[in-house]
C-alpha cells in the first residue's frame, strides 16, 4: 500500500457519503428547490468546500442517477443472459428491482419525480436510453410468457408491464432499508400477488 492510498479511500469514502447526502435532499426537497448550500447544510459543511468534490449541483445528480441505473442494469443483464423461463425471469426481475430501491431508495425517487424534465438536458440523455431498454426487457419477457404459454394468451402485454412497472417502483415512496421485511421478502409476497393473476392455471 503506497501512502496515498488511505487518503485516496478516504476521499472516495466521503465522495459517496456527500453523494448519499445530496440524494435525500434531492428526493425531500425536489432537484429545482435544492441548492449547493442546502446540500452543504446538510453535511455539516461551508458550500464552497462542497465545491472542492463537486462542481455543481448538476454533477451531483448525475453522478447518483448513473450510479443507480448502472447497478439496476449490472442485475438487470445477468438475469436476462441467464436463460432463464420467462416466469422465473419475471421473478428474478422483480426481485432485482426491490434490491435496487432499497440499495437506492432516494436515486429511485429522483428519477420517478425529475426524470421526464431531465431528459430533455444533454448530460441526462442517458436516461431516455435506459427508459427504452427497460421496457424492452420487460416487455419482450411478458411477450416470451404468452408464447411459451406461461402466462394467459388473453393478457394485454403492455397495460401489464405499465401495471408491474408502476407497482414496484413506487415502493420507493413507503419502503425503508432496514425495516420489518427485507427486499427479497417484499418482493416474494408481491410476485405471489401478481403471478396468480397472469400465470397459467394447471
Amino acid at each position: 500500500m503506497t501512502a496515498t492510498e488511505p487518503a485516496a479511500a478516504a476521499a472516495r469514502d466521503r465522495r459517496g457519503e456527500l453523494l448519499g447526502t445530496a440524494a435525500e435532499v434531492f428526493a425531500e426537497q425536489g432537484y429545482n428547490a435544492t441548492t449547493v448550500r442546502k446540500i452543504a447544510d446538510h453535511a455539516g459543511m461551508l458550500a464552497g468546500s462542497l465545491y472542492y468534490h463537486f462542481d455543481s449541483k448538476e454533477s451531483m445528480l448525475e453522478e447518483i442517477l448513473r450510479t443507480f441505473l448502472d447497478e439496476l442494469w449490472d442485475g438487470y443483464d445477468a438475469v436476462l443472459g441467464a436463460a432463464l423461463g420467462p416466469r422465473e425471469t419475471l421473478e428474478a426481475l422483480v426481485t432485482e428491482s426491490f434490491r435496487e430501491i432499497d440499495r437506492h431508495r432516494a436515486a429511485v425517487a429522483i428519477y420517478q419525480k425529475e426524470s421526464k424534465q431531465l431528459v430533455a438536458q444533454e448530460r441526462f440523455a442517458f436516461l431516455a436510453e435506459s427508459q427504452r431498454r427497460f421496457e424492452k426487457a420487460w416487455l419482450s419477457t411478458l411477450e416470451r410468457g404468452v408464447a411459451e404459454r406461461a402466462f394467459r394468451a388473453d393478457l394485454d402485454v403492455r397495460l401489464t408491464y405499465r401495471f408491474v412497472r408502476d407497482t414496484v417502483w413506487v415502493a420507493a415512496s413507503w419502503y425503508r432499508p432496514g425495516g420489518q421485511h427485507s427486499p427479497e421478502e417484499i418482493a416474494r409476497q408481491y410476485l405471489s400477488m401478481v403471478l396468480d393473476g397472469i400465470a397459467v392455471r394447471e
